[in-house]
């Protein structure tokens, strides 16, 4: 019987992780492999992973913004720097916190689900080779899976960005206009170039991750041995979050370096 660490300080699982994902990258950017078929995996996975959960996402990234946002308000006026708490909030919060907490929330939501489905079909011997994702069984099956969870995490994202920055203003400004050319100032000043670069390479980043790293350890599962599945699933979603840790790291030392 196999153990999730197998899965995770393997490294070579991590080189067919890394060889899958560009396969499946390729893939998924291809307009020609998206027929009807494809179309509607990808549409059924964007409903599993957004759809589904939207309410219970809107609701949580709301009352966590809410939350965040009055803890900085506070903070910044015991110490004195009121006048920065605005861009902090849009700089910790919409910038760093929600593509974060999104990635994670899909994650748990959805990663697990699509792994523990890759490694099942797996075992049942479903998907022929699972070392390259151009193979028939594969593009048909996965590619439009991780075209639609990619999707799915990128729209979250932009969702909860919106409620924190709504949410920003009516705590600040209240619900009167009085403060939007303010507002709107402070705004352009954070969302510069720069920032808009790193905060879209890493949705993109959280995106392909949540999508590829469960399907790809799920074809890790040895076939016609259902004990496999457990640790598969478990080292897929260990992965995923070393990975999701991993982006944010870096993409915050090439930020402040």
């Amino acid at each position: 019987m196999a153990f999730a660490g197998e899965y995770i300080f393997r490294p070579r699982s991590w080189r067919r992780l890394l060889r899958f994902a560009g396969f499946a990258t390729a893939a998924a950017l291809s307009p020609s492999g998206y027929g009807p078929l494809a179309r509607a995996v990808a549409v059924r996975q964007i409903y599993l992973t957004a759809w589904r959960i939207l309410p219970g996402y809107l609701a949580v990234a709301a009352l966590l913004s809410l939350l965040l946002i009055e803890m900085v308000v506070i903070s910044a006026r015991k110490y004195g720097v009121t006048q920065y708490s605005l861009e902090l909030v849009l700089q910790v919060l919409v910038l760093e916190l929600v593509p974060l907490l999104t990635a994670l929330f899909v994650a748990l939501r959805s990663g697990a689900a699509i792994g523990a489905e890759i490694a099942l079909m797996s075992v049942r011997g479903e998907l022929d080779d699972a070392g390259e994702a151009s193979s028939s069984p594969l593009h048909a099956e996965l590619v439009p899976r991780i075209a639609g969870a990619a999707l799915s995490v990128a729209s979250l994202t932009s969702l909860g960005c919106l409620i924190a920055v709504w949410l920003s203003y009516v705590v600040f400004y209240g619900f009167t206009p009085a403060g939007l050319a303010e507002f709107t100032r402070v705004v352009a000043n954070v969302f510069d170039g720069v920032e808009l670069i790193a905060f879209g390479t890493k949705c993109l980043l959280f995106g392909l991750a949540v999508a590829i790293i469960p399907a790809a350890t799920g074809l890790e599962a040895e076939r016609d041995v259902i004990k496999s599945l457990p640790a598969v699933v478990l080292g897929g979603l260990i992965k995923l979050f070393f990975a999701i840790l991993a982006i944010e790291f870096a993409i915050l030392v090439v930020k402040y370096s």
